[in-house]
């Protein structure tokens, strides 16, 4: 059988079907900017859902921040280590990036209890307290999103930017909304679509795109 085994040849020709179904489907189609295009066409890569077109919103300064804090040596806290484990963190470690889910810390399991919260919520709470400059990144867990505004509203929160592409049914969209109506800078999936795959790989395109050579 002839099939392509190359990784790299792999993700090029995903790329090239992509723009190639957006110019057959969308021809009247246009990103605002070539790192919002990388953005949600990984996002499609990732998903194979073209949705994203329309539903994928990046505030004015979201990747700005995201870049600078990232060149800061910023923290990435996930919800997931499902999250966490889909972001190439060979680069990370290469800026001296730091990198954590913080769902199973022991700290986060006794805070959520002693305050009947949920763990999403206690390890926001938890990571708030870094003094360091820190990307938040939600793939799941819509009360990590509230928590998270609750505590920016306090200034006890001190993220540079939320990615919050929560999915789901319970609290997803309405989470998304209100993260869009916040301070906060976001990159955000609108609706009920999202998932912890998807949050890796905004933050990987906004890396491959800024950071690797």
């Amino acid at each position: 059988m002839e099939y392509i085994k190359d990784p790299s040849l792999i993700e090029n020709k995903s790329f090239e079907i992509i723009q190639g179904i957006i110019d057959e489907t969308r021809p009247d189609y246009r990103f605002r900017s070539k790192i919002e295009e990388m953005i949600i066409k990984r996002a499609i890569h990732t998903t194979a859902d073209f949705d994203y077109l329309d539903i994928l919103k990046i505030s004015d300064k979201a990747v700005e921040n995201i870049v600078n804090a990232l060149k800061n040596k910023a923290t990435i806290y996930t919800d997931t280590t499902m999250g966490l484990s889909g972001i190439n963190k060979r680069l990370l470690d290469s800026m001296e990036c730091g990198y954590e889910c913080l769902i199973s810390d022991e700290r986060t399991v006794r805070l959520a209890k002693e305050k009947g919260i949920t763990r999403s919520m206690a390890a926001v709470e938890i990571a708030g307290q870094d003094k360091n400059d820190k990307i938040f990144i939600f793939g799941n867990a819509p009360t990590a999103i509230y928590r998270a505004i609750e505590l920016d509203e306090e200034n006890k929160l001190g993220a540079s930017a939320v990615i919050g592409v929560v999915v789901g049914f319970v609290g997803a969209e309405d989470s998304k909304e209100k993260l869009m109506e916040s301070d906060l800078e976001y990159i955000v999936s609108r609706g009920r679509k999202g998932g912890s795959n998807l949050a890796a790989a905004i933050i990987n395109a906004i890396l491959y795109y800024y950071f690797r050579d």
